[in-house]
C-alpha cells in the first residue's frame, strides 16, 4: 500500500515542502530511505522502528521503501520522523490516511514521545494552509503565521488516535503563556562624559552607519556600543519575521511576544570561528552571527583579536546586506544587513602613545596587520574613545537618557524612510544626490580629501550621507555645508589626525556642547 504524507525540511532558514512516500509491500522485510536524506534523516528508520512499537503497535513485516520528494534537494534533520512514521502506520494498514491539507512536523523518541525541532517557524511557513501537526513545545511557535491551523501533539499513538477520529485534536495554548518577558536595555544615561563618543552613537544610530571605537581599556566603548539598540526604531513586520524565522533556524528561544519586534543585538566572542561568524556548515547550512543580528547591531568587541579570514569575510555582507553560502550539496542566501559596531585597543597592551606601552614595533604592525584597509573603509565613523575624566565622572548631574536621544533619531530615521529607505546608509548615490546637496565650499573641502588621496570613492559617498544624517537630526534642509562636512570627517579618525588636525577637535566639541546631541549644538552655526 502507498501513503503519501505533507511535511517540511530546513535549507538555511528556508523551510522546503517534503512529500513523504512511503510504500509497503511484497519482499524481504527491510526499511529503506531514499531522496537525499542526511545522516541525521536516514537514522529515522531505527527512530520510527522503536517508537512505534514503544507505542503499542506493529511494524510491518514487509519491504518498506521511504521516498523524500523532490529527490533533489538534500534533506536535513529529524523533523521528518513523525511523517515518516504517519506514512508506515498508513501503508501498513494500522491507521487511517490523513485527511487532504494534513502536514506533520516533529522528531520521534524512543519512547514514541514527539520532540520539537530547529526551525518549525521557517518550515511551517513553506506549508500552504493546512492542519499542521507539531510537537506541543512548539506549538506557539507555529501559531505565529496565523494561517495554520495548529495541532500540537505529545504522542505517536495521540496522533493516531486522533486520525482515526477516537480522540479530538487538542487545543493549543495561549502563546503569551508560553514566551517569556522582554528584556530592557541599558539607558544611556549612565554614560558619563564621552562626549564624542555619544554624538558617533546618535549618528550611527540615526543613519545606520557602521562605527569603529578605538581607545585604551575602561574607556567606555562596550559600555556606548550596549546602549545602541535602544536608541533604534522597532522592527517593521516583514523584517521582524525574517528575524524570527532565523532565531527559529538557529534553535534559539523566542523572545517578547513571540516575533522579534525589536532590533537584535549579538555580541560574539573572538574566538568564534569563521563559519560561526558567517553561517554555514559541511552537512546542515546555519545562520551565523549576521544573520541572527539581522535588522539590529553587529557588536564586535577587541576587533583587533578576531581571525583575520573572518573579518574580511564580511565585507560582502557589509555592502549587499545577504551572505550567500555554497556548498557541495546546498547553496542558500541568508539575510545579513545588520548595523555593525567594533571596539579595539589602540594596540595589543592598549596603552599605544604612552609611556605606559609596553608593545614591541613588531607586535604593532602584527596588530595593525589584522584588520585590511577595504574592512576599516567600510566604517562610515571611526572615532577615538579616551578615558573620561574626573570631573565628568563623578558629576551629579545625569547625562541624556536614552529615550530623549531615542526621538531625535526616530525624527532623522523618518526623514530617511520619506527617502524610500530605512535608514541614510542604504541610499543609492543618485538618492544621494537628489537628497543631499553641496554648497561651494563643501564641495572644495571634499575634493582636497580625494586630491591629497585620504578618500575613495567610496569614501566620499560615506561622508556625504554621514554628512546628510547630521543634517537630519538638526532638522536642515538637505544642502551640507563646509561646517557639516568637516564633522563628518572628524568623525572618521584616520583623517582626524592626518589632515584636520585641531580644527576638527573643535567642531566636535562646538557640536557636542550641549550633551553630546549635534541637533542641540549645531544649528546655529
Amino acid at each position: 500500500m502507498l501513503a503519501v504524507v505533507r511535511s517540511a525540511t530546513l535549507l538555511g532558514i528556508a523551510g522546503e515542502e517534503v512529500a513523504v512516500e512511503v510504500h509497503a509491500g511484497p519482499g524481504l522485510p527491510g526499511f529503506t530511505v531514499v531522496g537525499l536524506p542526511d545522516a541525521t534523516c536516514r537514522e529515522a528508520r531505527d527512530r520510527v522502528r522503536a517508537a512505534i512499537l514503544s507505542s503499542g503497535l506493529s511494524w510491518p513485516q514487509e519491504r518498506v521503501t521511504v521516498n523524500l520528494a523532490p529527490s533533489g534537494l538534500r534533506k536535513v534533520g529529524a523533523g521528518l520522523d513523525l511523517a515518516i512514521a504517519v506514512g508506515v502506520l498508513v501503508a501498513s494498514e494500522q491507521a487511517e490516511h490523513p485527511p487532504q491539507g494534513f502536514a506533520f512536523i516533529g522528531e520521534l523518541g524512543l519512547d514514541g514521545s514527539v520532540r520539537p525541532v530547529l526551525g518549525i517557524l521557517p518550515m511551517a511557513a513553506s506549508l500552504q494552509q493546512c492542519d499542521l501537526v507539531v510537537p506541543t513545545n512548539s506549538a506557539a511557535e507555529a501559531m505565529l503565521l496565523t494561517r495554520h491551523r495548529v495541532r500540537p501533539v505529545v504522542t505517536l499513538r495521540e496522533v493516531v488516535a486522533c486520525l482515526s477520529g477516537a480522540h479530538p485534536w487538542p487545543t493549543p495554548a495561549p502563546v503569551e503563556n508560553q514566551l517569556p518577558a522582554p528584556i530592557s536595555p541599558p539607558d544611556l544615561s549612565e554614560v558619563r562624559g564621552n562626549r564624542i563618543g555619544r554624538l558617533a552613537l546618535e549618528v550611527a544610530a540615526a543613519g545606520g552607519h557602521h562605527l569603529l571605537m578605538s581607545g585604551p581599556p575602561g574607556a567606555g566603548k562596550t559600555m556606548l556600543a550596549e546602549r545602541l539598540v535602544g536608541l533604534l526604531n522597532d522592527l517593521s513586520p516583514d523584517r521582524s519575521l525574517e528575524a524570527t524565522m532565523i532565531r527559529s533556524a538557529a534553535g534559539l528561544r523566542l523572545v517578547d511576544s513571540g516575533l522579534e519586534t525589536r532590533p537584535p543585538f549579538r555580541n560574539p566572542h573572538h574566538t568564534l570561528s569563521q563559519v560561526a561568524l558567517i553561517g554555514g556548515g559541511s552537512q546542515f547550512i546555519r545562520p551565523g552571527e549576521i544573520s541572527l543580528a539581522h535588522g539590529g547591531v553587529l557588536f564586535l568587541d577587541e576587533l583587533g583579536e578576531f581571525a583575520a579570514p573572518a573579518l574580511d569575510a564580511l565585507r560582502q555582507p557589509l555592502e549587499e546586506g545577504v551572505v550567500r553560502i555554497h556548498r557541495a550539496h546546498a547553496s542558500a542566501t541568508l539575510p545579513a544587513s545588520f548595523q555593525l559596531v567594533a571596539a579595539m585597543n589602540p594596540c595589543p597592551c592598549g596603552f599605544a602613545g604612552t609611556l605606559s606601552c609596553r608593545c614591541s614595533s613588531a607586535a604593532l604592525m602584527r596588530y595593525q596587520r589584522r584588520l585590511s584597509g577595504p574592512l576599516i573603509d567600510r566604517f562610515d565613523l571611526r572615532i577615538l574613545i579616551e578615558r573620561t575624566d574626573s570631573e565628568a565622572l563623578l558629576a551629579q548631574a545625569p547625562s541624556e537618557p536614552t529615550a530623549v536621544v531615542a526621538a531625535r533619531v526616530a525624527g532623522a530615521r523618518d526623514r530617511a524612510m520619506a527617502r524610500g529607505v530605512e535608514s541614510n546608509r542604504h541610499l543609492s548615490s543618485a538618492a544621494l544626490d537628489k537628497h543631499s546637496r553641496l554648497d561651494p565650499q563643501a564641495r572644495a573641502l571634499l575634493g582636497a580629501q580625494v586630491t591629497a588621496g585620504k578618500l575613495s570613492g567610496r569614501g566620499v559617498r560615506r561622508v556625504r550621507t554621514v554628512a546628510l544624517t547630521l543634517d537630519d537630526l538638526a532638522e536642515g534642509t538637505g544642502v551640507v555645508t563646509a561646517e557639516t562636512i568637516l564633522l563628518a570627517l572628524a568623525l572618521r579618525s584616520d583623517l582626524l589626525a592626518d589632515t584636520l588636525g585641531g580644527a576638527a577637535h573643535e567642531v566636535v566639541g562646538v557640536s557636542t556642547n550641549s550633551g553630546g546631541s549635534f541637533a542641540a549644538g549645531g544649528r546655529n552655526r
